[in-house]
């Protein structure tokens, strides 16, 4: 398994998804951009490329993987937690090894990214 998705994530994944159409997975990645050189990305997707994606059962959610960020986001933990001020998806890579202030940006050992504003 390349990530993994907590419990209560899947409910909210789910939740969100039984609005959407049928066929829809959750697609997960990076693309650039941030003060930190990379900005995970997170959302429906309805196409799969077969060659350039890879797809995972990954707690009951069919989840769509870019094979070049499989490396940069592999061991990551999607979680959402909730509070009084609402409540939001929260990503721990162990492979970032900066974050910016903001936590919406990152970068690794071997990926720099585009840096840019936050």
């Amino acid at each position: 398994m390349t990530i993994t998705i907590t419990d209560y994530a899947r409910q909210q994944i789910q939740d969100m998804m039984k609005e959407e159409s049928d066929g829809v997975y959750l697609r997960f990645g990076v693309k650039g951009g941030g003060c930190s050189g990379l900005s995970y990305s997170l959302g429906f997707e309805y196409e799969i490329n077969e060659e350039l994606d890879t797809v995972e059962e990954i707690n009951g959610i069919p989840v769509v993987l870019n094979n070049q960020d499989i490396p940069i986001i592999k061991g990551t933990t999607i979680d959402f937690k909730q509070n009084m001020m609402g409540g939001g998806f929260s990503i721990d890579n162990p492979n970032a090894i900066i974050s910016c202030g903001c936590g919406s940006s990152f970068r690794t050992k071997d990926k720099v990214g585009t840096p840019g504003d936050c």
